[in-house]
């Protein structure tokens, strides 16, 4: 009878335990918030010299005054009280705690990096702007203090805590990436329609890329320091590997394809269509050249990274590079079939079918190979590659996206049709009214048609041959209570599933109080033949693993 009483009393006392952590970092992040939107603003008033601390009112001294003064304490109070809570172990696992330092870690590094460079944009220009400098120094503090937490050796997060690593390089790449771009497109705009064309407003036509260089290096120096100081490059959390494809892969191949199809478009251009002045044709061309190169840079970098990462991951890499592929080739193919419509629409061929027509050609032209290098449609798909999970899933959202389009579309040609059909006398021809949807309805209607045969041709092919296959495991859950890493990279290397490591309470511990783990030989050896999308793996003294697949 008391066991029956006990277990509902811990489920009560674990729930409230985790109401009262949540509230308790939400207000934390909320009070930190506050300190330092204040202390900026007191901060801001004493660096702008020759002015009085009440210049412009005293509204915002008094609430810089509040936020510092009442704001702050109390957040130093609720912190002190957290951080000697710590020392606990559930306190230390709980996910809260890793949210909290993940969100605030992020926070804190955008808010003072923008800040910062901004003030330093600003002094480019001869302006001072002291608010941009206080507001940076100050989340610049409040960044060191939260990674000194994150970097602690005893009361760090346990759950979570690689993440700000991995958002901090993603933030870092992404303005980097971004400030190169536009600084290699200002000095190519210079250098192809002259500085005197690319000066506009009167500043030097050096003003620009120096701004912008300006976010190349501290975007640079931000990935620097978490990719390679704080070893991200190393990870193989689910997490990371999702942010090396999103970011490094989808986004550097998005980024170079829209690079070269736009180079080509101003190109065929000039060499076809000079109904407007050079100059114009030109604008678009030294953008076009900078992502195309800083995008193939970073597009090739993280492809040879996720290559060496598991076969999951290098082949989730190949996946979303034939998606976007796929993307550019059927928008060529719907602005192809707009500008040949338009065409048979009227007797003048203008200069904006002309436009149509190159740009669907480029699209098309670039997007075409890399569908067909990624995707080979006429190579024999093997076994292993058909049960593979992220091949079912990326058919399925494939087929399932463009065939949406593709109903917007047709209810879009349905509507143009209708509106012909019961008022003729409105301007422009039925052609003319259903040429842009009925592009996109053929485009994604061939998409969404061939996909389809595929996962069709997928799923009838596979059960014939499933009970050949030695391994099929998507996930693998891994209980342990000794060092997570090492195992957890057998299981990858072994497996190539993805990893979630759950911690035991108790300790993986022999008489002499020394830590027994598991080999990674026993752990290979012990999924080896295993089948399952999802799997429990438990370690425990001795070398003990047991392999426990899952159902849904």
């Amino acid at each position: 009878m008391s066991d029956i009483r006990t277990a509902p009393a811990t489920t009560v006392g674990s729930a409230q335990q985790t109401v009262r952590r949540v509230i308790v970092y939400i207000l934390l992040f909320v009070l930190v918030t506050i300190g330092a939107i204040g202390l900026s603003g007191l901060l801001a008033r004493v660096l702008a010299t020759g002015t009085e601390l009440t210049d412009g009112g005293t509204t915002g001294l008094a609430m810089s005054l509040a936020f510092t003064l009442i704001g702050g304490p109390l957040a130093a109070l609720l912190w002190w009280s957290v951080w000697r809570r710590l020392r606990d172990e559930p306190e230390q696992m709980s996910l809260a705690w890793g949210l909290y330092l993940a969100g605030m870690y992020l926070v804190s590094l955008i808010t003072f990096s923008v800040a910062l460079l901004a003030t330093a944009s600003a002094l480019i220009d001869g302006d001072w702007q002291p608010r941009d400098f206080a507001t940076g120094v100050v989340w610049l503090g409040i960044w060191g203090w939260h990674r000194w937490m994150l970097t602690h050796p005893v009361k760090r997060p346990v759950r979570l805590r690689t993440v700000p690593i991995v958002l901090g390089s993603v933030y870092g790449l992404s303005i980097g990436v971004g400030g190169a771009v536009n600084t290699l497109g200002s000095l190519f705009d210079a250098a192809i329609r002259g500085s005197a064309a690319a000066t506009l407003a009167g500043d030097p036509w050096w003003q620009s890329p120096l701004h912008a260089l300006l976010w190349t290096i501290a975007g640079g120096a931000i990935w620097w320091w978490h990719w390679t100081h704080d070893d991200a490059r190393l990870l193989k959390t689910g997490f990371a590997n999702v942010a090396l494809i999103v970011i490094g892969v989808l986004g550097g191949s998005m980024l170079t394809l829209t690079g070269i199809a736009t180079a080509l478009f101003v190109l065929l251009r000039l060499a076809f269509d000079r109904s407007e002045p050079v100059q114009t044709l030109l604008d678009p061309l030294g953008q076009a050249v900078a992502a195309a190169a800083v995008g193939a840079l970073v597009w090739f970098y993280h492809w040879g990274v996720a290559r060496l990462r598991s076969d999951g991951t290098r082949r989730a890499g190949a996946l979303v590079t034939a998606g976007v592929g796929m993307v550019a080739a059927a928008s060529g193919i719907g602005v192809i079939l707009n500008a040949v419509l338009a065409t048979t629409a009227t007797t003048l061929a203008g200069s904006d079918t002309r436009s149509l027509l190159f740009g669907g050609i480029s699209a098309l032209v670039v997007g075409g190979p890399v569908w067909w290098r990624m995707w080979k449609p006429t190579a024999l798909v093997s076994v292993d590659e058909i049960g593979y999970a992220g091949r079912r899933v990326y058919l399925v959202a494939v087929f399932g996206l463009s065939a949406v389009v593709a109903l917007i579309a047709l209810l879009t040609v349905g509507y143009r049709v209708f509106e012909f059909v019961l008022d003729p006398a409105v301007a422009g021809g039925l052609i003319e009214r259903v040429r842009a949807p009925l592009g996109w309805l053929v485009a994604t209607g061939l998409v969404a048609g061939y996909h389809f045969s595929v996962w069709r041709h997928d799923r009838a092919a596979l059960p014939a041959e499933s009970p050949a296959r030695a391994r099929s495991i998507d996930r693998v859950f891994l209980v342990t209570a000794a060092d997570p890493e090492p195992q957890k990279r057998a299981i990858e290397d072994a497996t190539g599933a993805s990893v979630t490591v759950w911690r035991r309470a108790d300790s993986d511990t022999d008489a002499a109080g020394a830590v027994v783990r598991p080999g990674d030989v026993d752990l290979a050896h012990a999924l080896d033949g295993v089948v399952g999308e999802r799997v429990l793996v438990l370690t425990g003294p001795g070398g003990r693993v047991e392999v426990i697949p899952l159902v849904d």
